[in-house]
């Protein structure tokens, strides 16, 4: 599908902290920390490439120097951008895992052939991640749990076959 070129959504900025061009970071990776082992990170449309000069743990919150970034006002600036990395930057997944990402936009559809439209996004919750589905009928949300309700995953194919009958549905 073309996606070792494209890059990632990692993280995004969360405004500054300190006086010294510190900003804090809010992490998607898993676990968070991990979001400082992908790197160049890159900024904007255009992927500007940004260079960590530190980075630290402060409490639950996670803060960073970038290279050039030396004042409040200067992380102020960053304001609540996406922090990216270049997908091959990520190492492959295990067989039967995947990146959220890779999920995004991939049609669902049930044992019966019927098509719940396609996956907007992934949620997190205590017990198992959750596949938000945007289709002709609303929103439906079905537990991201394989063996059980995900049947397969075909990416190349563009689809996730589930184990969820119509009549579980309501839409949200």
């Amino acid at each position: 599908m073309g996606r070792s070129d494209e890059s990632v959504v990692v993280g995004r900025f969360n405004g500054p902290w300190g006086v010294r061009g510190w900003v804090k970071v809010w992490s998607d990776t898993r676990p968070p920390i991990a979001i400082f082992d992908y790197q160049p990170w890159l900024l904007g449309e255009h992927g500007d490439s940004l260079e960590i000069e530190q980075w630290q743990q402060s409490g639950p919150r996670l803060v960073v120097k970038l290279h050039g970034i030396d004042t409040p006002e200067q992380a102020t600036a960053l304001g609540r951008q996406v922090i990216r990395v270049a997908r091959s930057s990520l190492p492959e997944p295990e067989p039967g895992e995947y990146y959220w990402h890779d999920l995004i936009g991939l049609e669902v559809v049930n044992l019966e052939g019927h098509s719940y439209g396609r996956v907007e996004k992934m949620q997190e919750t205590g017990a198992h991640d959750v596949l938000q589905i945007r289709g002709e009928g609303g929103t439906v949300l079905i537990p991201f749990v394989t063996g059980e309700f995900v049947r397969e995953v075909d990416l190349d194919g563009g689809r996730i076959t589930v184990d969820w009958p119509l009549e579980w549905t309501e839409p949200v």
